[in-house]
């Protein structure tokens, strides 16, 4: 992947922390852009089609939160890193609800931001949509399809909207039926990077997502189950 064809979007107001980013993702190879509060970020993240956001949450005039959900709503799947000096749980997890990607408690390691912005940028740039129809997509359980080219999941025919990061994690565990896979697994095979930390509650909260879209009656799935203390599995 050349970087250099690469646009990182950051959104954040305390200049000193943009310039430390910009400095080192160029560094990496990677263009930047910036907004200092949240509805500049929202209008360049509509205006710049970057290809990562880097998105703090205490910002003036409309925060973090408040930018993801609304990008979501409007079907913008660009991946999303979440920064934020919060450290309570429900934050974190809540971002992820709302269609984060990821996210990053400050102070972070510069390597680990790094890292984590390549390989959420590889799974997109991995992706080539294409305009197939439904009927090119392939069953893989019950009324579940998957088209590959489009990277589209319908069920019943019916296109469903997933982020990126659902979308692959449906397809992996689909392409290895019941085998059961933890948390731990799932972040080294689909997020591309080991456990650090409550990292693994992004899984969870990616499941549930997933579940509420894919699933009829997401309190009793039939396609991602769960092995108590295993981890999660494709059932067909």
């Amino acid at each position: 992947m050349n970087n250099q064809q690469k646009t990182v979007l950051i959104v954040e107001d305390e200049k000193n922390i943009v310039d430390i980013l910009r400095f080192n993702l160029q560094r990496e190879g990677y263009q930047t852009c910036e907004a200092y509060d949240g509805a500049d970020g929202l209008a360049k993240a509509r205006s710049e089609n970057p290809d990562l956001i880097l998105l703090d949450v205490m910002l003036p005039q409309m925060n973090g939160f408040d930018v993801c959900r609304t990008l979501r709503q409007e079907r913008n799947n660009v991946p999303v890193i979440i920064l934020t000096a919060r450290e309570e749980e429900t934050d974190k997890v809540f971002g992820l609800e709302i269609g984060a990607d990821d996210y990053i408690t400050k102070p972070f390691s510069m390597r680990e931001l790094i890292a984590r912005v390549g390989a959420n940028i590889r799974r997109t740039a991995m992706a080539a949509p294409s305009s197939s129809a439904a009927d090119a997509a392939m069953p893989v359980a019950g009324d579940l399809a998957i088209n590959t080219d489009s990277h589209q999941v319908y069920r019943s025919g019916k296109a469903i909207d997933l982020t990126q990061r659902e979308y692959e994690l449906l397809t992996f565990l689909a392409s290895h039926p019941n085998k059961v896979y933890s948390r731990v697994d799932l972040m080294e095979q689909v997020w591309n990077y080991g456990y650090v930390g409550d990292d693994v509650r992004t899984v969870d909260v990616t499941v549930r997502r997933l579940r509420e879209k894919i699933e009829n009656d997401p309190a009793n799935p039939v396609y991602i189950l769960t092995r108590r203390g295993a981890g999660y599995y494709f059932s067909v």
